[in-house]
């Protein structure tokens, strides 16, 4: 189905780009709102990344899938709107960050969107290098690349990140009991 929706998009079809949209726009929302600062910004760069889409559906050469390839724009998107925002990619630790307490009460389980919101309560710089290092699976090179920045920045961002986010955990923890 996903083959026959995008051979029509690829022919400017615009009910075959909404279907499409319809298709994987929650995927990619929950993609895009790992990278934005709130949730208008996020909806915004998922936007923005479709339109990316259909302007360069051409550029798919199907290796691999297509729901990587619209992935990865959605990131590519996020790292761009950081940039046109002029958004940090350098933090520092700031502890005046609040501690967010777990829904779930048992001590050994912590729930998954428990762990979501904490990522989503990380700086925003924090939060970029850690999708792009954790969840999307790029390297510190590529990282780098990325955002202009060296490999050490983004080594000692994510370094941070997953300190900030220990921390955190065991302050949730520490509630519970």
């Amino acid at each position: 189905m996903l083959d026959i929706i995008w051979t029509k998009c690829l022919k400017g079809d615009r009910k075959a780009q909404f279907q499409l949209y319809q298709l994987l726009s929650k995927k990619m929302y929950a993609v895009c709102i790992r990278y934005a600062p709130n949730e208008a910004a996020a909806k915004d760069i998922l936007q923005l990344g479709f339109i990316k889409v259909f302007q360069k559906c051409h550029y798919f050469e199907n290796k691999g899938s297509l729901e990587g390839w619209i992935r990865k724009i959605m990131v590519n998107t996020a790292i761009e709107n950081h940039r046109k925002n002029n958004l940090s990619y350098l933090e520092p630790v700031d502890e005046q960050h609040h501690t967010i307490p777990s829904t779930d009460s048992s001590q050994d389980n912590l729930l998954y969107n428990d762990l979501l919101t904490l990522i989503k309560s990380l700086p925003i710089g924090y939060r970029t290098i850690f999708n792009l290092y954790a969840i999307e699976g790029y390297s510190h090179r590529e990282i780098a690349e990325m955002l202009s920045i060296s490999e050490g920045n983004s080594k000692s961002q994510l370094s941070r990140a997953r300190q900030w986010l220990k921390d955190k955990l065991l302050k949730m923890e520490d509630l519970e009991i």
